[in-house]
């Protein structure tokens, strides 16, 4: 375990924030603990002090005009614009904003003055190209400043962005944007994967075509090629006209973020100005303490809610490293030596990559200046106690492992570390403030030492404004709310310690989530399964759970009279998998099976196989009365003994 020193208060975020609370509400925090308790148990109190402590620009009637879940009415009677909170103070003009590393141009940066530039001719741009508040604007583009960009000059606008990475497939991302209907895609025709060049002509047409929303298409610039009968990023960024932020209610959608798609089409989730601007306000202050002078750096790419959560490094006034490319090219090093040369003082990254430099022997302090650094944050899968141990190994306690789990549905975090909280190996510190969380039993109880369901018991600002295009809001209340009413059961199994750390343990659906690009299996098997040899197919991923790594992704396929599984069949499998999803999504083995195991209803049994493969015996996965073809479970038994 690893404790805060004792003068943590002094020299953080978190300290600025706690004194402030003394000083202008008469609140005093012996410890987090204390802290967080009141963060759920006067939630109204606590929203107030983070739009007042850090200077939000707006003004409202009430903090919680209704608390009911679904359907929290958070600041009634505001207006403001997230955008407007991105460019910095006056004096920070000339600080650094933006630091580019790509793999497929040079090195570049914009300063706070600079960005503010290029957003306000891209707004500029986008209005004329009739865009306007509620319109929305896509982006099929990598994580490269002119996405940030795009994505800042829509908020200023009241439109809606959306982004997914050109490593997606067409179909992926028709199956998303189709959904919102979007009037203008910003693409590139191309980028560098370490060092293959990655021709994505061919998909852009795809998309355009299976988007008739879509009236103008922006070209920007990325690569070897160019976009046919597409508007250049210079021709949009032409004109320039003073920088102005549209005033939007606290809910008016900021952007929609897509879930995996497990269950069939992605979800459109929408996430409202206010709760991201506060919520994001709050994490990178409290959780991540960045402040003017840092730089935050974030492997990911513009499909994962990483990358919104990194471009708000920017609310802090911190410098945000946009990267782009192979994030292991050309050698283990890779990431290291992205933070070393932008003197990264927070770095996010996955177990999976540290586990493997662990495995290499890779050492990043012998070679590289890493003076600066001094949180690692670590998200997308659980760090095991080992990676933490390496870690400590390499700096001490001069960088703090700050291990966080949340999700996409709310933007933000539910658990992580911070600079107030112990860390302990192969745990999660503790809540994140203003986030009532904990465990349930099947009962709604709370539970301690076992194994529950991670809820939400209480409303936080960013969960989201609805699902684009869902009546009622009959999905959004199935996805969340169905199995304890009123209260937000988010899919992941956790085991919550007695000091309120917690373990996560994996999530209960099915989410495929290879090198930071999520898929569902929905969106899988509607690649695997357009295949003519193809009848019916059931993925499996097979975590590492021991060392972090990859793990084992595998596709089981039944096929059609007469078909056979040879090599080229194999091929073909792989190669549209690889050109339709993602690269990343190629199985390490495809195997021929008589039948795919379905309960009564239809639904595939990608749980119950998935742990008879890791060898539970059938009969206690599932009850042969609950499938239609109990043979067909049986078969992926002996396959697991073989």
């Amino acid at each position: 375990m690893r404790r805060p020193d004792d003068d943590v208060l002094d020299t953080t975020s978190m300290g600025r924030f706690v004194r402030w609370l003394d000083a202008e509400r008469g609140l005093r925090f012996d410890d987090y603990d204390a802290l967080w308790r009141w963060s759920v148990d006067d939630v109204e109190g606590f929203w107030a002090a983070v739009w007042d402590h850090y200077g939000v620009r707006g003004t409202y009637d009430a903090v919680l005009g209704s608390r009911e879940m679904p359907g929290a009415q958070w600041f009634p009677g505001a207006r403001l614009n997230y955008a407007e909170h991105m460019f910095g103070l006056p004096e920070d003009a000339d600080r650094v904003a933006v630091m580019a590393r790509s793999q497929t141009r040079d090195p570049f940066e914009l300063t706070f003055g600079e960005l503010a530039e290029q957003v306000a001719r891209a707004r500029a741009g986008l209005r004329a190209l009739g865009v306007g508040r509620g319109d929305r604007v896509v982006g099929y583009l990598p994580n490269i400043p002119e996405a940030l960009v795009a994505f800042l000059a829509c908020a200023s606008l009241g439109a809606v962005w959306a982004s997914c990475a050109p490593e997606f497939g067409a179909r992926s991302v028709v199956d998303r944007f189709a959904q919102i209907e979007p009037t203008v895609l910003l693409a590139v025709s191309g980028y560098a994967y370490g060092a293959k060049s990655i021709d994505k002509s061919d998909d852009v047409a795809t998309i355009r075509a299976g988007l008739p929303t879509v009236r103008r298409v922006v070209d920007v610039p990325y690569g070897e090629r160019a976009l046919p009968d597409a508007l250049g990023w210079a021709e949009l960024l032409a004109d320039h006209e003073p920088l102005a932020f549209e005033p939007v209610p606290f809910d008016h959608p900021l952007y929609v973020l897509f879930s995996s798609g497990t269950t069939g089409l992605p979800k459109a989730i929408v996430h409202g100005h206010g709760g991201i601007l506060l919520e994001h306000l709050k994490s990178a202050a409290l959780q991540l303490d960045l402040g003017p002078g840092d730089t935050f750096l974030w492997f990911t790419t513009t499909a994962w809610t990483m990358w919104n959560i990194l471009v708000s490094g920017l609310l802090r006034r911190a410098a945000v490293v946009v990267v782009d490319g192979n994030f292991l090219h050309p050698d283990l090093l890779a990431q290291w030596r992205t933070a070393a040369e932008t003197g990264a003082t927070l770095m996010g990254t996955s177990p999976a990559y540290l586990m493997a430099c662990r495995k290499a022997g890779v050492d990043p302090t012998a070679e590289l200046d890493l003076s600066r650094l001094r949180m690692l944050g670590v998200t997308g899968s659980p760090l095991p106690p080992e990676g933490f141990d390496w870690v400590d190994g390499l700096f001490g306690r001069r960088v703090l492992v700050n291990s966080m789990s949340g999700g996409t549905d709310v933007c933000s975090g539910f658990v992580a570390g911070n600079v107030w909280l112990p860390v302990y190996r192969g745990e999660l510190s503790g809540p994140c403030l203003g986030v009532d969380v904990t465990a349930f039993d099947a009962d709604g109880n709370e539970v301690v030492g076992q194994l529950g369901e991670l809820v939400i018991r209480q409303p936080m600002p960013s969960m989201p404004v609805r699902f684009w295009n869902d009546p009622g809001d009959q999905r959004y209340r199935s996805s969340y709310f169905e199995t304890y009413p009123g209260v937000w059961r988010h899919g992941d199994w956790v085991t919550m310690s007695e000091r309120r750390s917690f373990v996560i343990s994996g999530r209960s659906d099915a989410t495929l989530n290879r090198g930071g690009v999520r898929l569902g299996t929905a969106e899988f098997y509607s690649v695997v399964e357009d295949v003519p040899e193809v009848a019916d197919s059931l993925v499996v991923h097979l975590e590492d759970a021991a060392g972090g790594g990859p793990g084992r992704l595998l596709l089981f396929v039944a096929l059609r009279d007469g078909a056979d599984l040879d090599d080229a069949l194999r091929a073909r499998i792989a190669g549209a998998l690889r050109r339709e999803l993602s690269p990343r999504h190629v199985p390490d083995e495809i195997v021929v099976v008589p039948a795919v195991p379905r309960t009564l209803t239809g639904k595939k049994l990608e749980t119950p196989i998935k742990r008879i493969l890791r060898g539970t015996p059938p009969a206690e996965v599932i009850s042969p009365d609950a499938v239609s073809d109990f043979a067909a479970v049986t078969a992926f038994a002996r396959l697991a003994d073989r």
